[in-house]
């Protein structure tokens, strides 16, 4: 065991009024010393965070006290996660071989990251092979490894007032 105090970094507050913490959470992790973890707060399971981190080398541990409040410890020394297939990029958009969509949502007055829980929450609901639509205020960069990982399939399309996204269900859980 370490006998580094892990660092601690609250966001909660910072999620709570719209506001993006990654940019401080990566400073935070800059700033650690060698051996030394790093103990968040967060109002949900900051799963795209898992990914971005593993790259660097951090194993996680996430805990949830109750609802709105996680505490997740970001422990160095585990292999780095290898990098992840670029994603796709606004243009692409689905073809004759994919379904009309079944499901749509408007995620455009939503702060982060409830795009990203609502449309993982929405494609759980769907059947293999069925389409979910969701209209995003931006491009939603830590959706993509969370859709690779369950298997699905994505196209995108830029538009005036945000991204619109076609995800297709994969086959597995």
């Amino acid at each position: 065991m370490n006998d580094v105090e892990p660092l601690d970094l609250d966001v909660r507050a910072e999620l709570r009024t719209g506001g993006e913490p990654l940019p401080r959470i990566m400073q935070a992790v800059r700033s650690l010393r060698p051996g030394q973890s790093l103990r968040l707060r967060a109002t949900f399971e900051p799963l795209p965070l898992y990914a971005v981190l593993g790259r660097k080398g951090f194993a996680h541990e996430a805990v949830r006290h109750a609802q709105g409040d996680w505490e997740v410890r970001f422990t160095p020394g585990a292999d780095p996660a290898p990098a992840p297939e670029a994603p796709p990029r606004p243009g692409d958009e689905p073809d004759a071989e994919w379904p009309a969509a079944s499901t749509f949502l408007d995620n455009r007055d939503l702060v982060p990251p409830e795009p990203l829980v609502r449309i993982l929450e929405a494609l759980e609901r769907l059947r293999p092979g069925q389409v979910l639509e969701a209209l995003n205020p931006r491009d939603p960069v830590f959706l993509y490894p969370e859709l690779e990982k369950r298997g699905a399939a994505i196209r995108t399309r830029a538009e005036n007032d945000g991204v619109r996204l076609f995800i297709r269900r994969g086959e597995g859980p």
